[in-house]
């Protein structure tokens, strides 16, 4: 049977349902009369059909689109006006607008519109023609503008990275509930996840390093080979990512940072898809997942247990199972390529640029001073006055690397915490104690004062104001 080709789905269903009537008659020789009544249709309808069926064959069943359909039968300037009152800032309602046109209307002579009518034109006015006029051309660019969907030719050839905030409440130190934030260091070619990082607090160029560092250097767990310095770091503006220090390992790694547009997150699509699978996958699994800025259950995880969830979670669901973009699991793509990864030659290599900051100092007679600690070694003897560039890991103040004009001269390590990992939030934390105590000493002691000073006599009760009586110079005489 010939295909009906009808303009729209509407008229195709309808010459399919006009033909099931006419078919008994067409394919089984039953009465007309018959196949119409048992279809509840009148047969002088049941003829015409037939007549159209016999004349152009089933595209004749559908009924024939008006002339005008598609069109306005009102007046061209007026239809013009409505469409130019519909794009004119600031957006007006069709009621507002339908106002303001039989107005004109009025005083052109002509006929005054329905409301009816005036919805109609606003409502086949091109959506993306609104958007441009209405809301500028960023919102275009994001709902209309055509874009290119970019796949890095190999492993290891472009990484993406990007911070969020995840729908999710866990336990900090102090045991409050607190919206821990993840960083994570995606694959463009693979959709592999290279290395990520659970924190909380605001993203920081120290954060973003220690995703790298989980990123670059090789994983604990051997189910999970993604490693090596990319050829390109994709990321976006943040000040985190725009920081010197990156700057400084993308040169040191020999890779090239490049950052997306300001304003433009349609090139970061692969790295976001990757967030709204673990809010909606791993996170209503957890105690504490926010739901509408509401938790379903208490808090009860620890910065470390919801770094092992995600983990698990990326390395036995994430890698494992078929990505439906590439078709293929991540990590049979990354693996796919057969290809070395370039590394650094030793991971503490990588941590002098990644994780240590610089400092600089002067070496004093008892040592170094810094955050209020105080760092001695042996070699520092010869060194005294002169100054010197500390390279520390701000996650453990046990120890510092003391270089001398750019030359390694020696570890040198806190006497009071030997063998101790001291951070910048543990200084931070007990300089409030201390202050707190400080604080509470002086309260305390300018107490005890007090209670040994003569107290003030009370100032004596003034006695009532008496009302004097005046005297007026009828009263005198």
């Amino acid at each position: 049977m010939v295909p009906v080709a009808p303009r729209d789905e509407e008229r195709h269903r309808q010459a399919l349902t006009r033909l099931a009537v006419l078919r008994p008659h067409i394919e089984d020789d039953v009465p007309l009369t018959r196949a119409a009544a048992e279809a509840g249709v009148a047969l002088r309808t049941a003829q015409r059909w037939l007549a159209r069926y016999r004349r152009s064959g089933p595209a004749g069943l559908a009924r024939s689109p008006r002339r005008d359909a598609g069109g306005h039968r009102s007046p061209p300037d007026l239809v013009a006006l409505v469409e130019g009152m519909g794009l004119k800032k600031p957006r007006a309602s069709a009621a507002t607008i339908h106002r303001r046109i039989a107005a004109i209307a009025q005083a052109q002579g002509w006929r005054v519109p329905s409301y009816g009518t005036v919805h109609a034109i606003l409502a086949r006015l091109d959506p993306a023609l609104v958007t441009l006029a209405q809301d500028g051309p960023a919102a275009f660019r994001d709902r209309y503008e055509l874009i290119h969907r970019h796949r890095a030719a190999a492993p290891n050839a472009l990484w993406q990275a990007d911070h969020t905030l995840l729908d999710i409440l866990i336990r900090d130190q102090d045991g409050m509930p607190v919206r821990p934030w993840l960083t994570t260091v995606i694959d463009d070619h693979s959709r592999a996840i290279a290395g990520y990082l659970v924190f909380v607090g605001a993203p920081c160029a120290l954060n973003t390093c220690l995703a790298l560092r989980h990123a670059i250097w090789r994983k604990a767990d051997p189910a999970w080979p993604v490693c090596g310095i990319p050829d390109v770091l994709y990321v976006d503006h943040g000040s985190d990512f725009t920081s010197r220090h990156l700057d400084q390992v993308a040169a040191s790694l020999r890779f090239r940072l490049v950052y997306s547009a300001v304003g433009r997150p349609q090139g970061r699509g692969k790295v976001e898809r990757l967030f709204g699978t673990l809010n909606t996958e791993l996170l209503p699994e957890l105690p504490g997942h926010l739901v509408e800025g509401a938790t379903t259950g208490p808090p009860t995880l620890s910065l470390a247990q919801l770094d092992l969830a995600v983990g698990a979670f990326i390395a036995g669901t994430y890698h494992a199972r078929p990505h439906s973009e590439i078709g293929q699991a991540p990590l049979d793509a990354w693996r796919g390529g057969g290809f070395l990864p370039r590394l650094p030659d030793t991971l503490e290599d990588l941590d002098l640029l990644l994780v240590m900051f610089s400092a600089p100092r002067r070496v004093r007679r008892d040592g170094i001073h810094f955050q209020g600690l105080r760092y001695v070694a042996p070699t520092l003897a010869a060194y005294v006055g002169e100054s010197v560039t500390l390279r520390y890991d701000p996650r453990d103040l046990s120890e510092l690397r003391v270089f001398h004009r750019d030359v390694f001269l020696c570890r040198a390590v806190s006497e009071e915490h030997a063998g101790e990992v001291i951070t910048l939030k543990d200084i931070a934390a007990a300089r409030r104690a201390h202050c707190q105590s400080l604080r509470a000493a002086i309260t305390e002691r300018v107490a005890r004062v007090a209670d040994f000073l003569p107290r003030p006599a009370p100032s004596p009760t003034p006695p009532p104001a008496r009302t004097r009586l005046r005297l007026y110079q009828d009263d005198v005489s």
